[in-house]
């Protein structure tokens, strides 16, 4: 139904910056809100910046001040950009795209993606 593909990741220096992206691909007729969520092995999934179609945008705490969404709602993509990494940013990123609406179902769904690794490293 939906496709979330996600590009970008990568090993960077502390310090450094990178850029995730993430597009969906279906028969889609809206998304509700997208973003991106990090996991770090044995811990939880947790919320790194989303985004609403109205362009509301949330971020945790962590990211503040170092991490920028940004949407393009016709093309169905969302790019986040990684400043001033640390190496407690390393994780794998997720891209979420929240309340999606479908050619194939009547309700609205959440989708995940496959995932890309971010590793801050000297």
């Amino acid at each position: 139904q939906v496709q979330l593909v996600e590009s970008g990741g990568g090993l960077v220096q502390p310090g450094g910056s990178l850029r995730v992206s993430c597009a969906a691909s279906g028969i889609i007729f809206s998304i509700d809100t997208m973003g991106w969520y990090r996991q770090v092995p044995g811990q939880q999934r947790e919320l790194v910046a989303v985004v609403t179609s109205g362009g509301s945008m949330n971020y945790a705490d962590s990211a503040k001040g170092r991490f920028t969404i940004s949407r393009d709602n016709s093309k169905k993509i969302v790019d986040l950009q990684l400043t001033m990494l640390i190496p407690e940013d390393t994780a794998v990123y997720y891209c979420y795209a929240g309340g999606t609406k479908t050619f194939w179902a009547s309700e609205k769904k959440d989708f995940w993606g496959q995932g890309t690794q971010v590793t801050v490293s000297s």
